[in-house]
């Protein structure tokens, strides 16, 4: 546990230390944030503001990580996930920055690079971790073999997560908070998990640099994580679910991506359908914006509604494994 705490300090620290510059030189660069013209009114105002912060979070948790793991297939095999789905969103940041629009990637390139990023996942759990080709149900005590079908459903996970996160990551520093929180549930997981020292590392890393993150992304955000960030926290959060063999819990432990997630395909089908909006806007915390809602309220009950979900999902993992 001490090292768990000494890396994630570690990562902290650098992420507080290193930001103010990093933000003074995307600042010198005008390397800043696009607002969809659709989004809320009040998020204009924010354009501009340095984006790509994921490169100080990835760098943060690189560190600590790198000088401290024993290089378990497990651990590596979610670093990797963490920083090739960082790369796919610095490359749709820097589109982005480069067009000076607010659409980067294309959804076909988006889509090649979450294939090849959840094949090598796959490769590294089942051939080098050793991991079954199966889905555990621990909510209800049983196995399910996914045989041949089980690369697609490691795809599913890690783009339905990274996904999920990049489309909470709308408010200063809920993304960011939320992953922290999910993050730490995962040092519980690990840190009673037999022979899981070293994911359990990685973890803390993750809670460091999105903690330290947040000492500049907390409202008003002085820099934003950038789909660099969201979609790097998404794949991190999603090699820990399979590496762990949580990816039902997930649903509940990353309970407020889902949330965030649902709004989207809902409005999208009942507007498609029906032509009718279920919501004001989404994703859902736009929908609370446009009710008169401050950021800061928004943000605050989010996090604690991850929170309970975080740790509702660390009860039943507990109890599955007594």
């Amino acid at each position: 546990m001490g090292e768990v705490l000494i890396a994630g300090m570690g990562s902290l620290l650098i992420c507080i230390f290193l930001s103010p510059r990093f933000i003074a030189f995307l600042r010198v660069r005008e390397f800043g944030q696009n607002i969809r013209e659709e989004g809320p009114e009040g998020h204009h105002e924010k354009a501009g503001t340095p984006t790509m912060g994921g490169i100080i979070i990835f760098l943060a948790v690189s560190v600590p990580f790198l000088l401290l793991s024993d290089y378990d297939w497990r651990s590596i095999g979610v670093y990797l996930v963490a920083i090739l789905s960082a790369v796919l969103g610095f490359a749709d940041d820097f589109t982005k920055i480069i067009r000076r629009r607010s659409l980067g990637l294309s959804g076909r390139m988006k889509l090649g690079g979450q294939v090849a990023i959840s094949l090598l996942l796959w490769y590294i759990a089942t051939q080098k971790a050793q991991l079954p080709a199966t889905l555990r149900l621990r909510t209800i005590d049983a196995t399910v073999d996914l045989g041949v079908f089980y690369p697609l459903f490691i795809y599913l996970v890690v783009a339905g997560t990274t996904n999920a996160v990049n489309l909470t990551d709308g408010l200063d520093g809920l993304a960011a908070g939320c992953a922290a929180i999910v993050a730490l549930a995962y040092i519980g997981i690990t840190f009673i998990t037999r022979g899981a020292d070293d994911l359990a590392l990685l973890s803390g890393c993750l809670v460091g640099a999105c903690v330290g993150f947040l000492w500049f992304n907390a409202f008003p955000a002085t820099i934003f994580m950038g789909d660099t960030g969201s979609l790097g926290l998404g794949g991190a959060i999603a090699g820990l679910a399979v590496m762990t063999k949580t990816e039902e819990l997930l649903i509940l432990l990353g309970g407020i991506f889902v949330v965030e997630a649902l709004s989207v395909l809902i409005q999208v089908f009942s507007f498609q359908t029906f032509r009718k909006r279920v919501f004001l806007m989404a994703p859902i915390h736009h929908h609370f914006e446009i009710l008169g809602w401050s950021e800061t309220k928004i943000i605050l009950r989010f996090w604690i509604i991850a929170a309970v979900c975080a740790a509702s999902g660390f009860t039943i993992y507990q109890q599955s494994i007594a």
